[in-house]
């Protein structure tokens, strides 16, 4: 048995001894793993739990519901409208957002008669900047592949192995990360930027971001892939779809894809 299929058992066990719980799905890499995984080895005691807002892309939302639904647990989707808290867009949105969240989680496992709530973090997570984990420790949210040392590469290398579908999907992180901090984030805003990504994505991008500035969008792709942008741009007309979504400018960040690359410094 090698490290990675050895941490998995471990993770089984560890997903065993809470009895049941609720996991918090996005219907990404990670959450999707936690999820068969808890599948596996709760069967009905395992209940996935997504939260529907207007800063969660509606396609992730369908990617969610489908793949539940797929393998036969019950999926519970909490509507949430768009938190006063998070309109300006705050510097540590994103341990607002999680406090905010799993609060509601909390809820949902109360009504459900389950003690624990899981949530995907992962190893490498921890070395990153991820002001929402303070949140989640706080909530006394358990994260299952933190407790079996799992890495993303782990996780990919085990999504592939067990054929779900997610194993090679690109990380995404909320519409927020999209927006600069400390300005106001508006439902058109919103909305722009996740008619660009799907647009793009859907034309063969699927590691893209969308930055909004306004009646600007800066678009970061991977570096390697800077002249397949330009040459999709001569094939799909992108600078004049995005301009239909009501940008007046369209940018190609020259430096690439960079994680958090809004964050305040």
């Amino acid at each position: 048995m090698d490290e990675p299929a050895l941490k998995y058992k471990n993770l089984l066990e560890i997903l065993a001894e809470t009895g049941g719980a609720i996991i918090a799905f996005s219907g990404g890499v990670d959450s999707t793993l936690l999820l068969h995984a808890a599948k596996e080895v709760l069967g009905d005691k395992a209940i996935a739990a997504s939260i529907a807002t207007p800063y969660v892309p509606q396609w992730e939302q369908g990617e969610a519901r489908e793949f539940a639904k797929q393998i036969g647990v019950k999926h519970v989707v909490v509507n949430m409208d768009f938190p006063a808290e998070l309109r300006m867009n705050p510097p540590e949105h994103c341990y607002t957002c999680k406090k905010i969240l799993f609060s509601k989680l909390l809820d949902v496992a109360q009504k459900n008669g389950v003690k624990h709530i899981l949530e995907g973090t992962n190893i490498d997570d921890l070395s990153d900047y991820r002001p929402g984990i303070k949140a989640l420790r706080e909530l006394e949210i358990r994260s299952p592949f933190v407790e079996a040392d799992l890495t993303k590469q782990d996780i990919r290398e085990l999504s592939r192995r067990f054929n779900l579908p997610t194993w090679d999907k690109p990380s995404f992180a909320c519409l927020l990360s999209r927006m600069p901090v400390d300005a106001e984030v508006t439902d058109q805003a919103l909305q722009q930027v996740e008619q660009a990504e799907v647009f793009l994505i859907k034309i063969g991008f699927p590691a893209v971001r969308v930055r909004h500035h306004g009646e600007v969008a800066r678009i970061e792709v991977p570096a390697d892939r800077l002249q397949d942008f330009m040459d999709a741009n001569e094939i799909h007309g992108i600078n004049n779809k995005l301009k239909e979504f009501g940008y007046r400018h369209v940018a190609l960040d020259l430096g690439g894809y960079k994680m958090g690359s809004l964050n305040k410094k």
